[in-house]
């Protein structure tokens, strides 16, 4: 019998459909992602050594080693196909390592979708392992384990246990605290806005704003410069000064990027982009159309913005059939290359324009429709003819002002027809054009029906919603778009931020991590050091930087910042602020120290006293003052109760901050603790949080119960099962295992090693 070529990649689901493309001379396993990772409980690095690194295999993947190595030794050919990337590549190198195969014999095929042709087409041309990818890979690994290892040891002394630091999760969680403190220093500035209700010889009436004062930006300060200016104008002319009349193009938007996705299912759905990538996964490995599983879109990791000939033709076919000659450009559009963009894979698209969102829906979960429409939209009107508009300016001189009236009128909708882009929530919106503006000329003299004058005042910056966070991140060049994600998840479990309301509010303890790291750590945690990072991975990756050279020029300046960080750092567990306050029990002055859930007071005699209290205030962040002898008053949130309708309000209690109506005692609505996960009930909008049952004992539900009926032992874990691809994960912990994530399902059990914060941060911090 002739032995099988042997296939090998991370996912069942995606084993499953590139075995059934691949048919019966080809055995396809999977991995079950990485197998090999840098040591639970130890460094894994020696810097003295060239930075040799000790992988060893990932408790619990034994057996799936075994088994591969099993299926090796009977293969004739070994294709590693692994995703696309420098994990991908990762994967396959430590599988190569592992499966002791004789090189001329494992070859390494890579596609950008999971489809017939392109399977097919990849096995055709294999190729080999390429060196340049892994050693950036290994490289941001090394980074990553060094600054991890190496600074939160140091927290953990100086603070306390259980927090962390990473190269780059620290950088955007500065982003969050840097946000806040520009709110918390903004001084509010008052201004007036005038707008005229105009009307013309012929209808309709239109409205125009002011916006020079004596030729010079309208700025009014007071309602007195208000009062006054007001009489001026109510009493004098208002005469047209100009008329400009152009057809204004809106052109369409790129495909989607990773993170460029991520913003929009944000902006649009609320979804996380956690949830996103999960969805994306899905439907780039397969799902089951009823004659077999199939890939719906391009693999969904990827900056660039590029679309395969091939599949430009069958857009633009596409376009003309269904929409007609006036709706397709004379040539495919391209777009510009982002300048920290990698190209090696095109931009997220249907694998096949025809499977219209509407022909496929029926097969996919509610949630599923929603991304995969996103993701079809969004790429058929990237390829389409620009919407056109017939844009009238008309300036109005009236005294000392100008004011000026716009107007859009749609005349060619373009794409808009198929698509168009959400707004972020942070951008101020303009002032809405005129629908229709009356015909008026140079010189023609208008009625004023009305002056409106309106006060306003100037608005701090707003907090970063994911998606906006999302933004500033790939701005700045900080981390990668398949790692956004990560970082999100990672900053709100170890409750460095939290989420109010869809924006993020950086807590009292993040906010000391990045005073003591920035000032410890000027450099490392600097945006543009961190983005230079991100550029020299990409040169090793390229080829043209030595890793190794990298790596040296990085430990060289870090390993001095840590020995002096070790020095010089304030230690905030011995830290004791004396405040006005005497202790209760036996009349010694109270302190405010430092503890595992922040600050709190204590007698200075502790320990032979042991009174304490909680250290409340009225900032809204729980950080102490020096005398913190009031109560803290309740803060009123955006948010709005889902019994009464009310808002939500924070207070302070005996047992610390919770969040409540404000419409207590009549309402006695109280939010429950969530863990930073949407439901995973399919169509279900609502998240997960801590409950407890009638004897005390803690549970998981959703949010939305009881129309949504979740409920959890084991704390979820927002991660989709490898093996059967259930939604979510459980995190369980036993004395002989140690912590692990499971699956839940009875017929599955399939174990996945480690917690789920995501970061690099020794084991035994965790609190």
């Amino acid at each position: 019998m002739k032995p099988k070529s042997l296939v090998i990649v991370e996912s069942p689901a995606k084993a499953r459909t590139i075995e059934r493309y691949l048919g019966g001379e080809y055995t396809v396993l999977a991995s079950v992602g990485h197998i090999k990772d840098l040591p639970k409980k130890r460094l894994g690095v020696d810097p003295a050594h060239g930075f040799k690194t000790d992988y060893e295999i990932i408790p619990g993947k034994e057996a799936i080693v075994k088994n591969l190595r099993k299926a090796a030794d009977k293969a004739d050919v070994i294709y590693l196909a692994a995703d696309p990337d420098r994990e991908g590549e990762a994967i396959c190198q430590h599988i190569f390592e592992e499966i002791e195969a004789a090189n001329d014999k494992v070859f390494r095929v890579m596609f950008n979708e999971i489809t017939r042709d392109a399977i097919r087409q990849a096995f055709q041309s294999p190729g080999r392992i390429d060196e340049n990818l892994v050693k950036s890979q290994n490289t941001r690994r090394i980074l990553d384990r060094l600054v991890g290892y190496k600074i939160s040891p140091l927290l953990w002394r100086k603070v306390r246990r259980g927090l962390s630091a990473g190269r780059v999760q620290t950088v955007a969680l500065r982003l969050i605290v840097d946000r806040e403190r520009e709110i918390g220093a903004f001084q509010k500035e008052e201004y007036w806005v005038f707008t005229a209700q105009l009307e013309a010889a012929l209808p309709p009436p239109f409205r125009a704003k002011a916006i020079k004062l004596d030729g010079q930006k309208f700025v009014v300060r007071t309602a007195d410069e208000a009062r006054a200016l007001r009489g001026e104008l109510e009493a004098g002319a208002f005469v047209v000064e100009s008329v400009r009349a152009t057809t204004r193009k809106q052109h369409p938007q790129p495909p989607f990027t990773t993170s460029k996705l991520q913003q929009e299912a944000n902006r649009r759905f609320k979804l996380p982009a956690a949830k996103t990538m999960q969805i994306a996964q899905r439907l780039y490995e397969g799902i089951d159309l009823g004659d077999g599983s199939v890939g719906l879109i391009t693999y969904m990791r990827t900056d660039s913005t590029r679309v395969a000939p091939s599949a430009l033709e069958t857009i633009r076919s596409y376009i003309q059939d269904t929409y007609g000659n006036e709706y397709l450009p004379e040539k495919p559009r391209s777009f510009s290359k982002a300048d920290l963009a990698q190209d090696a894979h095109e931009a997220i698209r249907p694998t096949d324009i025809a499977r219209t969102p509407a022909s496929v829906r029926t097969h996919l979960k509610a949630d599923e429709y929603k991304i995969y429409t996103l993701i079809w939209q969004r790429c058929v009107a990237s390829q389409m003819e620009p919407a056109l508009f017939r844009h009238t300016d008309i300036k109005i001189a009236a005294g000392r002002c100008l004011f000026q009236a716009t107007g859009d009128v749609p005349q060619f909708a373009g794409f808009l027809k198929v698509y168009q882009e959400s707004a972020d929530e942070d951008v101020a919106e303009s002032d809405p054009a005129n629908p229709n503006l009356p015909p008026v000329e140079a010189g023609q003299v208008l009625r004023l029906q009305q002056l409106q004058t309106e006060q306003q005042f100037t608005q701090p910056p707003p907090r970063y919603t994911e998606a906006t966070l999302i933004k500033a991140l790939e701005e700045k060049g900080i981390g990668r778009p398949s790692t956004y994600a990560q970082i999100v998840t990672v900053i709100q479990n170890r409750q460095y931020v939290i989420k109010e309301d869809g924006r993020f509010r950086s807590t009292e303890t993040g906010e000391i991590v990045i005073d003591l790291l920035t000032r410890s750590f000027p450099d490392l945690f600097d945006y543009n050091y961190t983005a230079t990072m991100e550029q020299s991975l990409d040169l090793i990756e390229a080829g043209k930087q030595n890793w190794l050279v990298e790596l040296q020029r990085f430990y060289g300046a870090f390993d001095g910042t840590l020995q002096k960080a070790e020095a010089e750092m304030s230690n905030l567990k011995r830290e004791k602020i004396p405040t006005d306050e005497r202790c209760p029990n036996c009349g010694a002055g109270m302190v405010i120290r430092w503890g595992r859930f922040g600050k709190f007071m204590a007698c200075e005699r502790y320990p032979e006293c042991r009174t304490s209290k909680p250290v409340t205030n009225g900032n809204g962040n729980g950080d102490a003052a020096t005398t913190p002898t009031a109560k803290a008053p309740a803060r009123v949130l955006d948010e709005q109760c889902p019994d009464c309708g009310k808002h939500l309000v924070e207070r302070s209690g005996r047992f610390g901050k919770f969040i409540a109506c404000s419409g207590y005692p009549k309402c006695h609505f109280k939010k429950k603790p969530g863990i930073n996960m949407p439901c995973p009930q399919p169509g279900c909008s609502g998240e997960i949080v801590m409950l407890k049952n009638k004897r005390g004992r803690i549970f998981y539900g959703c949010s939305k119960y009881p129309a949504c009926t979740f409920t959890s032992w084991q704390r979820p874990v927002p991660r989709a099962c490898p093996a059967c691809g259930n939604a979510y994960m459980v995190q369980k912990q036993t004395k002989k295992d140690g912590p692990f994530q499971e699956c839940p399902r009875p017929e599955c059990r399939h174990r996945l090693p480690g917690e789920t914060n995501g970061s690099d941060a020794p084991p035994n911090g965790n609190s």
